[in-house]
């Protein structure tokens, strides 16, 4: 019987623990720092961000229309900053 217990508990413990992250993880820069990157690497293609979230499969999703008012989703990493491909 204490088996099958560790079992279950182990059973649910393991899809838990692999679930991806509902927040920054730690050692992440605040979310100011990336965004003074962002307006800092993008330049004069950045006209204004009107969205940034976070994506539980570990990154900010940033939304912004850039000089030419097109709309631009872009994926950048919590702990540097810069933009995922």
């Amino acid at each position: 019987m204490t088996i099958r217990m560790i079992a279950l508990a182990t059973l649910v413990a393991v899809p838990t623990a692999l679930m991806a992250q509902d927040t920054p993880p730690q050692g992440s820069m605040p979310l100011s720092q990336v965004v003074t990157k962002l307006e800092t690497d993008l330049g004069a293609d950045l006209g204004h961000i009107t969205d940034i979230s976070w994506d539980d499969d570990g990154y900010w999703e940033v939304e912004y229309q850039n000089a030419e008012d097109r709309e631009v989703e872009i994926r950048v990493d919590p702990a540097t900053g810069e933009v995922r491909q």
